[in-house]
């Protein structure tokens, strides 16, 4: 079986290995969304660090959707040439680049958005205590052409992969989670059904970036709170989106605000990836504080996982990846 410093294919797109750093945020981006010096150096000093793919923290698709302030944005066509320099630098330092796109839905603030946040279901957030409005169908549609119209800029400042934000009960996850979604149109009801918005925003993405662009999705694959999704549930969703047009997905779990403080064992969401790529037939990437190569590469060889999120540990030594060769004897 191949390990963690083997290459991997992915819809044309080969990683020289299999170590990600997943988009973690850093609020550092200027008041209009755009990129900042600070964000260049970031991602390019790991980069330069053998790091197979760079996922760039979340970038919001409508300003209604920041989910706080100084968050990365590709709302606008202006906010392109900043992202082009972006993805150059990490593809000049020998990664691959992927980007996040994401609206958070009722995970915002009055504060921080001027207005009520609107998400599937009037459903009172956990975090801010604050109630958000149901979106109309016709709310919903535009924010599947504004998924769509982030995707092309994305492919438009050069980055090889998009991914979808379907976790941590933002947009697209709120939809997905019954505790989220309460509505009685084709867009609520059971798990199909909660999907349907998933659906379209990937046929309107695939519209844009064509079939042969990378597409990743980001799943939380279990809610951890009864009522919501269980593992059984995100592993038909998994089957789902595969059918939709995914081509990997990036496994996660649990909804801001329900105790996720609980994960603290190396690998806590490998279990859910391995189910999901079982369940799917579909490569998956496994996070959850890993931090030392001999585990990231055990999992990888077992067949257990395809890639591994290096999260933390890459915001604390931003040569992880390299050191981990070394330890590795590669």
């Amino acid at each position: 079986m191949p390990g963690l410093f083997d290459p991997i294919t992915i819809n044309g797109l080969t990683l020289k290995n299999r170590i990600v750093m997943p988009p973690m945020a850093n609020h550092i981006a200027n008041d209009d969304g755009d990129v900042a010096e600070k964000h260049i150096h970031h991602y390019a000093a790991r980069a330069r660090a053998r790091v197979g793919l760079i996922i760039v923290e979340h970038a919001y698709v409508r300003k209604s959707g920041r989910a706080g302030d100084f968050q990365l944005g590709i709302h606008d066509d202006a906010r392109v040439p900043g992202l082009c320099r972006l993805a150059e630098a990490i593809r000049a330092g020998g990664s691959a680049s992927g980007i996040q796109i994401t609206h958070a839905g009722s995970k915002t603030t009055r504060a921080v958005v001027g207005r009520q946040p609107a998400a599937p279901s009037d459903v009172t957030d956990l975090t801010s205590s604050e109630t958000p409005r149901a979106l109309t169908a016709d709310e919903i549609r535009a924010l599947v052409d504004a998924y769509a119209d982030g995707a092309r800029r994305a492919a438009e400042a050069g980055f090889n992969v998009i991914e979808l934000h379907g976790a941590h009960g933002y947009l697209l996850g709120q939809f997905l989670s019954p505790l989220t979604n309460r509505r009685t149109d084709r867009y609520g009801g059971d798990l199909n059904g909660r999907l349907t918005f998933a659906r379209e925003v990937i046929g309107a993405v695939r519209n844009e970036v064509g079939k042969r662009f990378p597409l990743f999705y980001r799943l939380g694959a279990d809610d951890y709170t009864p009522g919501g999704l269980t593992p059984e549930d995100g592993r038909q969703a998994a089957v789902y989106l595969v059918e939709a047009g995914i081509d990997c997905i990036d496994v996660s779990g649990g909804l801001i605000g329900t105790g996720r403080d609980r994960f603290t064992e190396q690998g806590f969401f490998v279990p859910l990836a391995e189910g999901i790529k079982r369940a799917a037939n579909i490569p998956v990437i496994g996070v959850g504080n890993i931090r030392d190569a001999d585990y990231a590469d055990l999992v990888v060889r077992e067949g257990r996982i395809d890639l591994v999120a290096i999260g933390r540990a890459l915001l604390k030594d931003p040569d992880w990846a390299e050191k981990a060769a070394q330890a590795l004897g590669i």
